[in-house]
């Protein structure tokens, strides 16, 4: 039986991208304790099948809970994509119900509603999160008048994690993908960045972003959907431990996740090796 004890948010991504997340929470509730996990020897999910995902998501949910978090945050999209609800409804009920795990689609599907004028909205991510319809049904679901078309970004993640996010090369992709998006559809006054990676083109996406259209990030929502939901949960927050930490785990090696991490944190942070399955 896991243990009830106080512990950290648990922060989990197939990789780095998911730094961008932790950092948006980071900034607003910094008073608590982080776990982050990245399983980067497997990274990354964006082309693999829901089954797989699902099964190296639950193996990392798992680790965190041992771990000692009570609440876990999927800082993923192909992760809350693929294997979020599944997580919810079959392993949290038979494993312990007062565990939560939480994904980053719906806080920003959520928001999206005001910060459209024309009601058409625009998605750039992987190819996973894109072939899943997952943005697509969850607006429908919160904003049916909206009209969302997506375009898949392979290299994207790639050229972020090559730390080469101010090259040419990164820009002409950037550029190729934005191009074909509003090409599908004009009236595009909002594009949500479905990958978390893609904060670190934001130059290159604002460079090449039609003026007067507005870019979403997901950490700042993913922040003040967190805080709201912590507020309503006064019994699970009280499970959280509040010393300010943050610690870090990777399937990579240590030194390979450090030197990236600074890549998205600007820091130098200490990492721990772990496997998985």
């Amino acid at each position: 039986m896991l243990s009830q004890s106080p512990g950290p948010i648990g922060v989990f991504d197939s990789g780095y991208g998911g730094l961008t997340i932790l950092h948006g929470i980071r900034q607003l509730l910094p008073q608590y304790d982080y776990l982050y996990l990245g399983d980067n020897a497997r990274a990354p999910y964006g082309s693999r099948s829901f089954e797989v995902v699902y099964q190296f998501t639950r193996q990392a949910v798992l680790r965190l809970f041992e771990r000692g978090c009570q609440l876990v945050i999927l800082g993923c999209n192909t992760a809350s994509a693929k294997a979020l609800r599944t997580i919810q409804e079959r392993v949290l009920p038979e494993l312990d119900p007062r565990r939560r795990v939480l994904g980053i689609i719906r806080p920003t599907v959520e928001a999206i509603g005001n910060l459209t004028q024309t009601r058409h909205v625009g998605i750039l991510a992987t190819e996973g999160t894109i072939r899943s319809q997952s943005y697509s049904l969850e607006i429908a679901k919160f904003h049916p008048d909206i009209i969302v078309s997506g375009v898949a970004c392979p290299l994207w993640a790639a050229i972020v994690e090559a730390n080469e996010a101010d090259s040419p090369g990164a820009d002409y992709f950037v550029q190729k993908r934005i191009d074909q998006l509003m090409r599908i559809d004009p009236q595009i006054d909002a594009v949500i960045l479905g990958c978390t990676h893609y904060p670190l083109l934001m130059p290159s996406i604002v460079r090449h972003m039609p003026p007067g259209v507005r870019i979403v990030p997901q950490g700042q929502y993913v922040a003040d959907s967190l805080q709201d939901y912590l507020h309503r949960h006064p019994e699970l927050e009280s499970l959280i431990t509040r010393q300010g930490t943050c610690r870090y785990l990777t399937t990579e090696s240590e030194e390979r996740f450090s030197e990236c991490a600074q890549i998205f944190l600007h820091e130098k942070i200490r990492v721990e090796h772990i496997t998985l399955g």
